[in-house]
C-alpha cells in the first residue's frame, strides 16, 4: 500500500513539473522580445494588442517637411523684421528733424502741433504693426505645425495599413508616454518612409 502511494506522488510530482515547463515554454516569446520585429514584440507583450511607437523628437529633428518650414518661417520672420526696421528708422529720422526744427525755431506752433501729432499717430502705427506681424507669424507657425501633424498621421494610416498595429503611440520630452519597449519603435521605419512621401510630392509640386 505504501509503495503504490509512493509511486503514485512521484507520477504526481513529474506531472506538475511536466505542467510547470510547458506553461514557461508555451510564454517563452515574451522573455526573448528583444530580438523581434516590432510586430511579433507587440503582439508578445501586450497579448493580442499589437502596439508601436515613434519618438516625435526624433522625427521632427530628421524630417524634411520640418526643416523646410521652419526655414521659411525663418525668412517670412527677417522680411517683416526688415520692413518693421524700415518704418521704424525712418519715423526716428523724422522725429529727430521735428525736434531739431522746433529747436531751431523753423516751425511755427501751429506746424510744430500737427506735426507732433502725426509722428504720434505714426508711433501707434509702428506699435500696432508690430503687433500684427507677430500675430501674423504665430499664426503661419500654428498652421504649418498642424500641417506638419496631419502629414505624419495621414502617413501612419497607409504605413499601419500593411502593419496592423492596433494603437501608434507618440513619445516625447514631457509627454504621455514614459517608456517604450525598444523593439516597439518604428521612428527610423517611419522617418525613411515619410521623408521618401514628402520628396516625391515636393518634387510634383515643382
Amino acid at each position: 500500500m505504501k509503495k503504490s502511494t509512493l509511486i503514485f506522488n512521484i507520477i504526481l510530482s513529474l506531472a506538475v513539473v511536466a505542467l510547470f515547463i510547458l506553461h514557461f515554454t508555451q510564454k517563452s516569446p515574451r522573455n526573448h522580445v528583444s530580438g523581434s520585429t516590432p510586430s511579433e514584440a507587440s503582439a508578445a507583450l501586450s497579448e493580442g494588442l499589437s502596439v508601436a511607437w515613434v519618438n516625435m523628437d526624433t522625427l521632427l529633428n530628421h524630417y524634411d517637411m520640418y526643416f523646410d518650414m521652419r526655414k521659411e518661417l525663418e525668412n517670412n520672420s527677417r522680411n517683416l523684421e526688415a520692413q518693421l526696421n524700415s518704418k521704424s528708422k525712418a519715423f526716428e529720422q523724422d522725429a529727430m528733424d521735428f525736434q531739431n526744427k522746433v529747436q531751431k525755431g523753423l516751425v511755427t506752433r501751429s506746424e510744430a502741433q500737427q506735426l507732433q501729432t502725426s509722428l504720434a499717430n505714426r508711433e501707434q502705427e509702428l506699435y500696432k504693426l508690430r503687433d500684427d506681424m507677430q500675430m501674423q507669424l504665430a499664426e503661419e507657425e500654428q498652421v504649418k505645425l498642424r500641417q506638419i501633424h496631419y502629414s505624419i498621421t495621414e502617413y501612419l494610416k497607409k504605413y499601419n495599413a500593411d502593419k496592423g498595429y492596433h494603437i501608434i503611440l507618440s513619445s516625447n520630452f514631457g509627454g504621455p508616454l514614459l517608456y517604450g519597449h525598444p523593439a516597439l519603435d518604428i521612428t527610423s521605419e517611419v522617418i525613411g518612409g515619410i521623408n521618401q512621401e514628402y520628396a516625391a510630392n515636393h518634387k510634383t509640386d515643382k
